[in-house]
């Protein structure tokens, strides 16, 4: 893990513009703030090219000697293909309006991660390379050559963007600047030049059919683990179905949920929850096989994002199932929502989602057939089918995280609300630029949740975590929710690293702390294992209740002994 500062000095940003020009500043790979380099194996996997032991830190980064030929060749093909990046390439008029929106810049100060900077890093290349003013007048048309350095300020950079979004819900032009990070990481993979906590997941998903490699026989084991937990807090012991055919409802999750704390809480809670359901008519089975909800291809080329999600679907046509159910997911959502019908069409063979319990038709799913299991639960609470007890939760004020995905991606903004208003009664809003569609990012998403970039990391959390520390120094929150399996593997460092009172968690380990169970025993813990809060106070009560009982069977064993001694003393009177 790459060394931090205390957070007292990484706050102290400077964000002074430098003297030189951008074009004039060669790029300084600094140690904290570039991710390991992709492993062969993981290339030979994939298919992905020039599989090679390599680093960003050396001096040689193994390229192929026609290298320059390959990625223009492939950015040539992309501006024919996709229209949006030509048009994205040519209408910037750097009016500066995204610059202060992303958190990597507001944490770092590098006037290169300002969103409108990072992409003329490729849209200098596209100026010097295809049109004839940066050909002829180079520099002064906004227009450079590829060169090796160029190479690898493109990789430095590019690797330093979440693809959050923010920063195109400001610009005027409505460019979608997470569009050209992803063209400029798919010429990058063009050249075998990917990170390894990317590639390494999406290998993982070609083997075992999640991100961290989990084998079907494990993820079984894990969700019997799961269910014995839950049956030594509640007296329950659920019996979830796996690879059934025939189930109405498939449902996948991601594998963070399964492996990872407290996403695991969060894993918890859907089986509760599933469980609760069975005597309701839900029809529901998980798959050990395609085991992942999230989508780690869309982070490396728009192939390898179609491959990955078509496996949710191949797997629901092999089970027979009527639609897809997924867990608390962000790109496994934005993938869905945003690309899948131009990539794969619509899924035909699959019904338009119905509740069984509520007869809702989610006429939003119609195309892709899934549907978001807080819009599964939301509408269960709206039609008052949950037997809930928010006092549960009580020891929690909570805020909530917008995940960037879901948010920007799907505009899924009210859903999580509704519910942690129904099953938490202390919840708190953080300020209103900081949420919803203007969220700031977990400053570790899209593959960018590895230790070796903790520098980077922390500093583009700082946003968020300005705004959780607001909230939780004016109304005392200290629980940050969230609907994202990265955010609950992020956050919880973030938080530990700024606002070290402030615990993660997701909606439904929330939604489980507060259902009731048809004959659960008498409930004293949440699903970490922590007592509810009143349960102090009840033992408390009931052990001055003993006391009192004591003393009173001691009055009355000494009042019978008076009158005992009464009688005697009456008897011996009498015969006297």
């Amino acid at each position: 893990m790459a060394k931090v500062a205390p957070p007292e000095e990484l706050a102290k940003v400077d964000h002074t513009p430098p003297k030189k020009g951008w074009m004039d500043m060669p790029v300084e790979l600094k140690e904290g703030r570039w991710c390991y380099g992709s492993k062969p194996k993981d290339h030979e996997v994939t298919g992905l090219p020039n599989p090679r032991a390599w680093s960003p830190g050396d001096e040689d980064w193994k390229l192929p000697e026609n290298w320059q030929e390959i990625f223009l060749e492939g950015m040539r093909e992309r501006l024919d293909k996709f229209r949006s990046f030509r048009l994205f390439m040519d209408i910037c008029v750097r009016c500066g309006a995204c610059a202060d929106k992303c958190h990597f810049f507001i944490g770092s100060g590098d006037p290169k991660n300002m969103p409108v900077l990072r992409a003329e890093l490729l849209r200098s290349v596209y100026r010097g390379e295809f049109t004839t003013a940066g050909k002829v007048l180079g520099k002064l048309a906004g227009g450079r050559k590829l060169t090796y350095d160029v190479f690898k300020e493109l990789f430095y950079y590019f690797f330093q963007c979440t693809e959050c979004r923010r920063c195109s819900l400001y610009c005027p032009y409505g460019i979608d600047t997470a569009e050209i990070t992803i063209i400029g990481r798919e010429l990058l993979n063009l050249l075998g030049c990917n990170i390894d906590w990317i590639a390494g997941p999406v290998a993982n998903c070609y083997r075992t059919g999640n991100h961290l490699g989990i084998q079907p026989h494990a993820y079984h084991s894990m969700i019997e683990f799961f269910c014995e937990e839950i049956e030594e807090i509640t007296g329950i012991l659920p019996e979830p179905s796996l690879n059934r055919k025939g189930a109405e409802i498939l449902f996948i999750t991601p594998s963070g949920d399964i492996f990872a704390d407290p996403g695991t809480f969060t894993a918890m809670g859907y089986i509760m929850l599933f469980h609760y359901l069975e005597g309701l008519g839900l029809d529901i089975t998980w798959s050990t096989y395609a085991s992942e909800g999230g989508n780690f291809g869309s982070f490396t080329s728009h192939e390898m994002m179609k491959r990955l999600n078509s496996k949710m679907y191949a797997e629901a046509k092999r089970l027979g199932v009527k639609y897809i159910i997924g867990g608390e997911c962000g790109h496994m959502w934005r993938v869905c929502n945003q690309y899948m019908d131009t990539m794969t069409g619509p899924a035909d063979f699959l019904e338009v989602p119905k509740s069984p319990i509520t007869g809702t038709v989610f006429e939003n799913a119609k195309s892709h057939k899934m549907l978001h299991i807080c819009e599964f639960t939301a509408d269960l609470i709206k039609h008052g089918k949950l037997n809930l007890d928010p006092s549960r939760n009580d020891q929690y004020k909570v805020t909530f995280h917008d995940s960037c995905n879901p948010s920007r991606g799907m505009g899924f903004l009210d859903e999580p609300r509704y519910i942690i208003n129904n099953v938490c009664n202390s919840f708190f809003d953080m300020p209103i630029n900081t949420i919803r569609e203007q969220t700031f990012c977990c400053g570790g998403g899209s593959g960018l949740n590895t230790d070796e970039i903790m520098d980077l990391r922390m500093r583009g959390g700082l946003p968020r975590a300005n705004a959780v520390k607001y909230v939780h120094e004016k109304h005392g929150v200290n629980l940050l929710s969230c609907i994202c399996a990265i955010d609950r593997a992020t956050l919880p460092p973030m938080m530990e690293y700024w606002v070290p009172d402030v615990e993660v968690s997701g909606v439904h380990e929330l939604v489980a702390n507060a259902l009731i169970l048809e004959g659960e025993t008498k409930r004293t813990m949440n699903l970490r294992a922590e007592e509810f809060p009143w349960v102090e106070e009840e033992e408390v009560e009931e052990a001055a209740a003993e006391v009192i009982l004591e003393a009173a069977d001691e009055g009355v064993e000494e009042a019978a002994e008076e009158v005992a001694d009464e009688e005697a003393a009456g008897e011996a009177e009498g015969e006297e």
